[in-house]
């Protein structure tokens, strides 16, 4: 079977359970390898992009809400990407369920998540459901440059007037 990347978010919950060391250890049971990793401050306009899906749903500003960390006080998210044979089956296997109290207990979300009293899934990590997905999603969370193998295509660009910050 080919190589296949997915998107891994530790979400705000799982961070302030300090649960990514469990996380990650369970994780590397699949043998994959972490390709790009970094801490991300969430901002409102990623959380609506990585749930697109379900802006429709009545859940949805409690959803990007809890993306953000406006829930847990707990304002960043652990971004990676696993890579290799059937990724997301592994991935999606071992993070059990979206529903936390339908997840087997042996996975990570029937393990660590939890479901609220308003009903919010806090399953505290996100796994791509599809090649598809994986793509948009990986491409929303990482720039090429971040990603230690060349997962898509990319192209050069030059951008001019681009305000960035850079150390003192």
């Amino acid at each position: 079977m080919d190589n296949q990347a997915i998107l891994i978010l530790i979400k705000p919950d799982g961070l302030k359970k300090s649960l990514t060391g469990n996380i990650l250890t369970r994780l590397s049971e699949t043998k994959l390898e972490i390709v790009a990793a970094k801490m991300v401050r969430v901002s409102r306009d990623l959380a609506a992009a990585h749930y697109q899906h379900l802006k429709d749903k009545p859940f949805f500003p409690e959803l990007i809400s809890y993306l953000q960390g406006e829930l847990h006080n707990r304002r960043k998210v652990m971004a990676l990407v696993y890579w290799g044979p059937d990724a997301i089956n592994k991935c999606r296997q071992l993070a059990g369920a979206t529903n936390p109290e339908e997840a087997d207990p042996t996975t990570i979300r029937g393990s660590y998540g939890r479901i609220t009293t308003k009903g919010l899934y806090e399953n505290v990590v996100h796994v791509s459901s599809s090649p598809e997905e994986a793509e948009r999603e990986i491409k929303l969370w990482f720039r090429p440059e971040e990603i230690i193998v060349e997962l898509y295509p990319a192209r050069e660009s030059v951008e001019k007037e681009k305000r960035t910050l850079a150390w003192a």
